[in-house]
């Protein structure tokens, strides 16, 4: 139960984002919502307050909004972690990378000796990175020697490719006829293993699961959720649900998102390429939806994919294309289908995110965008372009002109930039991917995100990447790309806040909105640049409600 009492809660500094009152002394806070902002001695003047100094210590910031994230991230630690760089669970678990596909191979033996005996049983792992192991392969002839009866499915990192063994092809019932795009295969037509983009992914994920947008429990929201308070996050979203057109299947986000739960959730449904529904039956589902939505549970958005990911090379690039001039990728859904799509959403009113990767994409949406505006006109709608990795500034001055949003992923260019400057489009191109200082210069409302599982949930360290723009050797990419401190925590707070249409209600620490607030160990912008990705997080206010992280001081 929240105290229904006017608590005023003293910090060693308060940044609120909120241009009329900036920094302040103290939040006072009123049952669920943000009473006022001040000195300690001008918020006592309010009736009955009280002081609380649990927080007299710390530092708060608005909650912090990731506005493209995967509710299934809460469910990959019952899976087998075979990433190339260390990783912490919601528990506080920690995780080791793996160096060598070697270590792959002897994690992944390991964990094969812990499951049934029962062969139907799949192994089940994730986070493989083959672009970290250039002179080395996985394939399905490596994945046969953990197990030939077993299926082993192995997800990249990225989401959007998968290799696995020869029990998992037979599962899938993938061979030398399969006519699937997607379904990479040996000179001699025999499959190699690898999997790129759904079609060809599903004919294993149907049948022994591995994916990260279906299957999603209630326990593993909860994880999510934990994951959430660890990193300051008050705002999550499930950019790709499966799950949302039909009530039995909504079960787990019903049973977990409560008014206990320690973030708000905003579920987007994966509206195309996947199945099932037309459009047009989802919209009016999905308007439907947003009338039962909570303050916790949010419904009525949708999220729709063009192209894959550009480190696996299905991201679709204009002109010059790939630096090794690899065929260009692959279309997620035909354009036909995505303007139908998009036209079917729009119309009915509702919030729409695209996820481009490559700046072909990009265009393809840019077009699309322009025709559906002529037919439909309306104001403020805010479609988003997600990832919008390549998008070049051109396209961000059309952006703007049509009142559209990026969600920038700056993750990218720690975790992938030198292989993006060395191997997928060379150092010019690199130098403008992920640019939030031109979307900014253009005037696009933007933010930036982690696409946990893809990387890790921590909007701290998410600015970090935007305002460094240093890769894992060191190498900066893209010095006029740099953004401030300032900026990206504007981006991680007000940022998301908008391209999710709840800037009215969090984002900023300001009257009426909703108590919700990161409490940090330090203020971003007293320490260096390039530590503060490293600032303790101590767990978050939601709703008045207190969160304690599980890895604070760890």
């Amino acid at each position: 139960m929240v105290d229904q009492r006017t608590i005023i809660y003293p910090a060693k500094h308060v940044r609120t984002m909120d241009p009329a009152r900036p920094e302040a002394g103290a939040v006072a806070v009123r049952g669920d919502r943000i009473r006022a902002v001040g000195t300690v001695a001008e918020l006592r003047e309010y009736s009955g307050a009280v002081v609380d100094d649990r927080y007299a210590d710390a530092v708060l910031l608005p909650g912090f909004v990731e506005a493209h994230s995967h509710a299934g991230s809460g469910g990959m630690w019952d899976k087998v972690y075979v990433g190339r760089f260390d990783r912490t669970s919601p528990d506080g678990g920690l995780w080791p990378g793996c160096p060598t596909v070697a270590d792959v191979l002897a994690r992944l033996r390991e964990a094969e000796q812990r499951l049934p005996a029962d062969q139907s049983v799949p192994l089940l792992a994730w986070g493989l990175d083959p672009i970290y192991y250039p002179r080395e392969t996985v394939t399905a002839r490596e994945l046969d020697a953990v197990s030939t009866g077993r299926p082993v499915h192995l997800l990249h990192a990225n989401g959007h490719l998968a290799t696995v063994n020869s029990a998992a092809l037979k599962v899938g019932g993938i061979g030398r006829d399969t006519q699937v795009e997607g379904v990479v295969k040996h000179a001699d037509g025999t499959p190699t293993g690898e999997l790129q983009e759904w079609a060809a992914m599903s004919l294993v994920q149907h049948e022994i699961g591995g994916g990260i947008t279906g299957g999603i429990t209630a326990e593993a929201i909860r994880y999510f959720g934990q994951d959430a308070v660890n990193t300051g996050t008050t705002t999550l979203t499930d950019l790709g649900s499966t799950m949302l057109m039909a009530d039995e299947t909504m079960a787990p986000y019903l049973e977990a998102v409560t008014e206990q739960f320690p973030a708000r959730l905003s579920v987007f449904l994966f509206g195309a390429g996947k199945g099932g529904a037309t459009p047009v039956e989802a919209a009016a589902r999905l308007r439907d939806l947003r009338e039962l939505s909570t303050g916790k549970l949010r419904m009525g958005h949708v999220k729709l994919m063009l192209d894959g990911s550009i480190q696996g090379f299905t991201a679709r690039l204009q002109e010059p294309g790939y630096l090794g001039d690899q065929p260009n990728g692959i279309w997620v859904v035909s354009p036909a289908e995505f303007e139908d799509a998009l036209s079917a959403y729009h119309e009915a009113g509702l919030l729409v995110h695209v996820h481009c990767n490559g700046d072909q994409a990009t265009e393809l949406f840019l077009r699309t965008m322009e025709k559906v505006l002529v037919a439909h006109p309306r104001p403020d709608h805010r479609h988003t372009v997600t990832h919008s990795q390549m998008t070049t500034p051109a396209q961000y001055r059309r952006m703007a002109a049509l009142g559209m949003c990026a969600n920038i992923f700056a993750n990218h260019i720690w975790a992938w930039g030198d292989q993006h400057i060395d191997i997928t489009v060379g150092p010019d191109r690199a130098a403008r991917m992920n640019a939030t200082a031109t979307a900014l210069r253009c005037g696009v409302p933007v933010s930036l995100h982690c696409d946990t599982p893809v990387t890790p949930l921590s909007p701290l360290k998410t600015v970090q990447h935007a305002v460094t723009r240093r890769t894992v050797s060191g190498r900066v990419m893209g010095e006029h790309e740099r953004i401030t401190v300032d900026e990206g925590l504007r981006a991680v707070t007000l940022g998301g806040a908008y391209l999710l249409k709840m800037d009215h209600e969090v984002g900023s620490l300001e009257p009426g909105k909703f108590a919700d607030m990161a409490v940090v160990g330090a203020d971003p912008l007293a320490v260096p640049a390039d530590e503060v990705g490293d600032i303790d997080v101590l767990g978050t206010v939601v709703g008045g409600a207190h969160h304690a992280s599980t890895v604070h001081g760890a």
